[in-house]
Order: structure tokens, then sequence, then C-alpha cells
């Protein structure tokens, strides 16, 4: 396969449903071996870098990855989440919920762009139920 027929998914090595820390590590480490400043390559070395800086680009931006992804028929994704699952309100987040844990309440509902979970996020004797979109949530390591 051509450079130019390259997926940016192809291009840093990871698959459609790679998480951010996935597409973050596999960046650096592309990085770390393409970096003009290590390689003697030059010219060649400078157009890999600016190739994965530009796919690195998009998929580290929920938005820009979404919509990356809807071009190309990826948007078929399996929801990332399901319902019990102990989830983690990103820092991406509007939500003044930023940092709270919770679960997830239903099933996810998907709309055109992404999946929507319905979250109850408990603390200090209070419940709270919000909607959250896929790309604010974060799984939480047990």
């Amino acid at each position: 396969m051509e450079q130019a027929e390259q997926t940016y998914y192809e291009l840093l090595g990871v698959e459609p449903h790679a998480s951010a820390e996935e597409i973050k590590r596999a960046y650096h480490r592309l990085a770390f071996q393409f970096h003009p400043d290590r390689n003697c390559k030059g010219e060649e070395a400078h157009k890999k870098m600016e190739r994965i800086n530009e796919a690195y680009a998009i998929l580290s931006d929920p938005v820009k990855r979404r919509d990356y992804d809807l071009s190309r028929g990826y948007g078929n994704r399996m929801a990332k989440f399901k319902q019990g699952s102990r989830v983690k309100v990103g820092a991406n987040s509007p939500s003044p919920y930023r940092g709270c844990v919770g679960v997830v309440d239903k099933e996810p509902i998907k709309d055109t762009f992404r999946f929507w979970y319905v979250v109850r996020i408990d603390s200090s004797s209070l419940t709270t139920v919000r909607r959250f979109a896929e790309e604010e949530l974060e799984e939480v390591e047990r």
C-alpha cells in the first residue's frame, strides 16, 4: 500500500477503535523513531514526521477524529462502555462533574455521530444522573 493511501490509523499503527492513550503512545514511539533530528535522512524523515504529526493532530482531537471516522465509514463502531461500567468524566468535558467517577446507568444510545451514556454519579448523599457523550468519558482502571 502506498503511503498516500494509508489511513491515519495505519500510519500510526493502531486500530480504528484504539483509545486516546494508545494513539498517544503510538505517536510518541513514531515521533521518537522518525524525528528529523535523530535521522540523517533529511527530506524523507521530514515528510514522514509531517504525516505522523498530521495523523496525531486529527486522531487526538475527539471532534476531528469523529469527523475523520465518519468520512471513512468507521461510524458503525461498537459502544465503548456497557451498562454497569465504571467511568470517569474526563478533563475535556464541559460538565461541572469533570473528574467524578460514576456508573453507566443504561445501555448507550447511538445517534449519527456518537454514543450517549446516562451516568449515575454518587457523591456525599447526593445522586446525580447526567447524559454524557462517549468522548467525555474515560475508563476507570480497576
